[in-house]
């Protein structure tokens, strides 16, 4: 949709008095040498540089492209800067307003542009992942034939939420989640830049390191709060955001914890125990206070899968599938949603039953083999498929299970000196009560005396 007069002169005013616009909108890098982040997109000869117009372009013309990435983390505003500096026609959807009909007036617009003028035009659609499957469809002959250069952006993965048939006509980039240097770095740009705060306000480093806490690498949510916090300063004749006036801004305390300190590994600890010790409760607690203290989610989801091995192992097998499926979701999605995942998973592994007889199995060999109880490989398990191993007695006596109607042959497997130990000792809670059974009758078929 070509933007109307009330736009225009609205984006007018905007120019002329950029005070009156959010503290976000007025810090929008103006370059791509501005934007924070993000910098594996922006080297040399990257596309969104040839869709500003660096680069020789003739037939080799810029791509589309598929911004893929978390809220907050710039896909807009590489769409404001490309809008900015090229001399192309910009025109900007949303998915979630526009439709096919749309869709069809940009494209019929960019090839008049384009036969007219040799206008060419790039079109900004937010929120692709909206799209049906047949609105996508609209948007191929374009792609294909370059009618318009698409830059679309999502914030869900574009390998389930978009077509194929435009995915192989685009190129995919995905955006990274801003750390907290580069969201530092832009507050502290914004506090003394003339399109900023102006050095109005200053802020500490303890108010700053909670609002990183608040922003989760999200630069808009950080910037929102950075204006609130300063407005209630400046009202206050105040020329410092103090913690507490930050805390009463976003209504949100600051919560004890330090991230490379003493309370990042207690916290971690209590989770793991309360979860090892049955407490749904605890262990949502200590979870709640990792996620508002800006915990890094990929480091609870890897606590969660050591846990599912270690406390609950075969008790149920199904608490580790539960935890990775959390640990791949968590680094798809990221917070603020990544805390539901994160709960659910919390949640089953606390309420499973428990047994930490892999954790011990495992221990007890390696101790075991860390003392010099190996020795040689029985000679009826060697490897037997080369020239000269029978001269050798590899593989000789050997004895194949599936040939036996109870699917088990007695024979030794470990190495003499281990030949009746026993490493596994399964309880009989949960769905480890089936292993123990199953492990107490292979052991007597297969001969073994009792340790």
């Amino acid at each position: 949709m070509e933007p109307d007069l009330f736009t225009a002169a609205a984006e007018e005013r905007q120019e002329k008095d950029p005070a009156g616009s959010p503290l976000a909108v007025r810090m929008r890098p103006r370059t791509l040498d501005e934007v924070v982040g993000q910098q594996h997109l922006l080297k040399p000869g990257s596309p969104l540089r040839r869709l500003v117009g660096e680069g020789s372009g003739g037939p080799a013309g810029p791509s589309s492209v598929i911004l893929w990435g978390p809220p907050g983390t710039g896909k807009t505003t590489l769409a404001y800067v490309v809008s900015k500096a090229t001399d192309k026609r910009f025109v900007e959807l949303s998915a979630i307003t526009a439709g096919v009909k749309e869709v069809r007036a940009v494209i019929d617009g960019a090839r008049r542009a384009t036969g007219g003028f040799g206008k060419e035009t790039v079109l900004f659609l937010d929120e692709i992942h909206r799209f049906s499957k047949a609105q996508q469809d609209s948007l191929l002959p374009a792609v294909e034939n370059r009618w318009v250069t698409l830059i679309a952006a999502t914030t869900e993965n574009p390998y389930f939420s978009v077509i194929s048939p435009l995915l192989s006509r685009s190129l995919l980039l995905t955006l990274e989640p801003l750390t907290d240097d580069d969201v530092r770095g832009l507050l502290r740009r914004a506090l003394a830049d003339e399109r900023g705060l102006k050095s109005a306000v200053t802020l500490p480093e303890g108010t700053e390191d909670h609002l990183l806490r608040i922003a989760g690498g999200d630069a808009r949510r950080a910037l929102t709060a950075l204006e609130a916090a300063a407005g209630a300063a400046l009202d206050q004749g105040e020329s410092e955001i103090s913690l507490q006036t930050l805390e009463q801004t976003v209504d949100r305390a600051a919560v004890k914890y330090d991230r490379d300190g003493d309370q990042h590994y207690d916290v971690a600890s209590a989770l793991i125990k309360s979860i090892r010790g049955s407490d749904v409760d605890a262990a949502l607690h200590y979870l709640a206070r990792m996620i508002e203290a800006g915990e890094d989610p990929r480091f609870i989801a890897r606590r969660l899968m050591i846990s599912a091995s270690e406390d609950i192992g075969l008790a149920d097998p199904g608490a580790l599938p539960i935890a990775v499926a959390a640990a791949q979701a968590v680094a798809m999605i990221g917070f603020p949603e990544a805390a539901l995942t994160l709960s659910h998973a919390t949640i089953a592994l606390a309420l499973a039953p428990k047994s930490n007889a892999a954790t011990t199995a495992i221990g007890a060999a390696m101790e075991d083999v860390r003392k010099g109880l190996a020795g040689p490989v029985p000679p009826h398990l060697r490897d037997g498929h080369y020239k000269g191993a029978a001269k050798l007695g590899h593989a000789q006596g050997y004895v194949y299970p599936h040939d036996l109607p109870e699917g088990i042959a007695q024979q030794q497997y470990a190495p003499d000196a281990l030949k009746d130990r026993e490493y596994y000792a399964p309880s009989r809670h949960g769905a480890e009560a089936r292993y123990a059974d199953a492990v107490e009758w292979t052991r007597k078929h297969l001969g073994r005396k009792r340790s």
